[in-house]
């Protein structure tokens, strides 16, 4: 199943290969620049007297090659930025797929499903925004705009005004793809659905956030609730795997523990 995913949406046409070949010819020829310009100023330097004419026309070559440097090493970043997010939104897309596919299959276990790959393969890329400096232990670094529409989304959920919570964290999602918060972004959004009445939504909010980080600190929440809300699903199964392997899996989260296995008792898990 993950395979032939991966496969459909790595079939988009020209994406990947395009991609990287762009990436690849900017890369040699940004070395070869490099070459160059450490030539050039070999040459400068050995030269005891040099002579007006020569030197100058050296030194403009140098700095022509120096700007082109700059130019295409601002272009190499922001296409390593722009594939970074494309592999990450992905392989969440992916995961979201893996588990609506799971949904509609008698036979699938949603506990058994595992970590979604990579799209195209490799580590997820780690998220590297424009930041704000923070003050000492402050929690994770947000640009400006976007610390004040995460607090805004906060306000309206702890305001118990749902559906506004649900469309401001659905509007952050798309504003800033791969935020350090967005972890907490999707738990928000999974308690803002589950608030609404919209429980499946709700498990896929939750889903997703499990998925951007299984090691992080807020996994044992995204998991128990992910496994509260398949039982109120009626999934009881899939909702006492996946609430069994809250311990499992974070032994030292006491907490998450302690409701994963109450909920448990109150679904009549054996």
């Amino acid at each position: 199943m993950i395979g032939a995913l991966a496969a459909v949406v790595l079939a988009a046409p020209g994406f990947a290969q395009d991609r990287a070949q762009s990436l690849a010819d900017i890369r040699q020829e940004l070395t070869i620049l490099f070459v160059d310009l450490q030539t050039l100023k070999q040459e400068l330097n050995t030269t005891g007297a040099a002579s007006g004419t020569g030197g100058g026309s050296a030194l403009d070559r140098v700095n022509s090659i120096e700007s082109e440097v700059q130019r295409l090493t601002a272009k190499t970043e922001e296409l390593e930025f722009r594939i970074d997010r494309i592999v990450r939104d992905g392989t969440n897309q992916i995961g979201d797929l893996e588990f609506r596919l799971c949904e509609l299959e008698e036979a699938c276990d949603i506990g058994t499903l595992g970590d979604t790959p990579t799209l195209g393969g490799g580590d997820l890329p780690a998220t590297a925004p424009t930041v704000v400096t923070p003050e000492p232990d402050s929690g994770p670094q947000l640009a400006v705009g976007e610390q004040a529409d995460f607090q805004r989304a906060q306000e309206a959920l702890a305001s118990g005004d749902f559906q506004a919570a649900i469309d401001q964290l659905a509007a952050f999602n798309a504003t800033y793809p791969g935020s350090p918060v967005a972890v907490e972004v999707e738990l928000m959004r999974g308690e803002a659905l589950e608030g609404s009445g919209d429980v499946r939504e709700a498990a896929r909010a939750y889903l997703n956030a499990f998925s951007l980080d299984q090691l992080g600190p807020s996994a044992p929440d995204a998991l128990f609730h992910l496994g509260a809300a398949l039982g109120q699903l009626g999934q009881t199964s899939e909702a006492c795997v996946t609430l069994g392997e809250v311990s499992k899996r974070y032994p030292e989260a006491t907490e998450a523990g302690l409701e994963a296995a109450s909920a448990m008792r109150n679904i009549g898990c054996s």
